[in-house]
């Protein structure tokens, strides 16, 4: 599961984190996939920089296999194939490789020990997140609840259709969720609606409010949902990982959760 944006700042990987350590936190084997340079997914759960000699970097190039890659987190049950600053060179790397776009996939295709593997892409439509939705069935995009939340949405929109017709017929768009969610402010409810009017049933009913002690978690090396999990942060992303699971069909019970 893919979980894309190529706009900055619109809670990805906050998204990444907590859903994952939502998923975990009800017994499922879950991993992240961080395949963002700046490596927030690894730092927020609690990763340190000193311990990713083996990265996504070396798996994309080849270097590695993924199972090489993975590392413990400080969330039972979820794991973590960290990035690293060198993938910040990938996107230029890729383009002189074999199967440049499916790089991700296969490395992914090895690995059999998970429920879920959630894919934080970096704030771009490049190579890298090519190479993640390749190897998704499925997208979920975070959508920050501001006045310019449809502009770019057509445009990822666009290449997920693209991907989906040239390179991987089985992706979806699971849904959309919208983060950053300010009640108090009518903005934000004239934001929810106009999304909702044009996607329709693909946006989430679960909304993420703006919390501050979303935005204090990662620098504790912690994800929201074990730095305080009474906060109304975390209370949403429990409530979205459930109606993710709906959404998903699981064998696995939603009440799990």
């Amino acid at each position: 599961m893919a979980l894309a944006n190529q706009k900055g700042g619109v809670g990805k990987t906050t998204t990444t984190i907590n859903l994952a350590t939502a998923l975990a936190a009800s017994g499922l084997r879950v991993l992240v996939v961080d395949c963002d340079p700046q490596g927030n997914a690894s730092t927020g759960l609690g990763i340190d920089r000193k311990a990713r000699e083996i990265s996504t970097y070396q798996v994309l190039i080849g270097d590695n296999d993924a199972a090489e890659a993975i590392l413990p987190t400080c969330v039972p049950g979820l794991m973590i194939m960290p990035s690293a600053s060198a993938l910040s060179g990938a996107e230029i790397e890729l383009v002189e490789l074999e199967q440049r776009t499916h790089r991700l996939a296969n490395a992914l295709a090895t690995l059999d020990d998970f429920d879920f593997i959630l894919i934080d892409c970096p704030p771009s439509l490049g190579l890298l997140t090519v190479n993640a939705l390749v190897a998704a069935d499925q997208v979920i995009v975070p959508l920050q609840a501001e006045f310019f939340a449809l502009e770019g949405l057509s445009q990822l929109l666009g290449t997920i259709e693209r991907v989906r017709g040239k390179l991987n017929p089985r992706l979806k768009l699971l849904g959309i969720v919208l983060t950053m969610v300010d009640r108090r402010n009518r903005l934000s409810e004239n934001v929810a609606e106009d999304v909702r009017s044009v996607m329709g049933a693909k946006v989430f009913d679960t909304m993420i409010p703006r919390n501050v002690r979303l935005s204090e978690a990662p620098s504790h090396g912690l994800p929201a949902l074990l730095y305080d999990h009474r906060c109304a942060g975390s209370e949403a992303y429990v409530a979205l990982a459930r109606e993710m699971l709906g959404r998903t069909r699981t064998a696995i019970p939603v009440e799990a959760i």
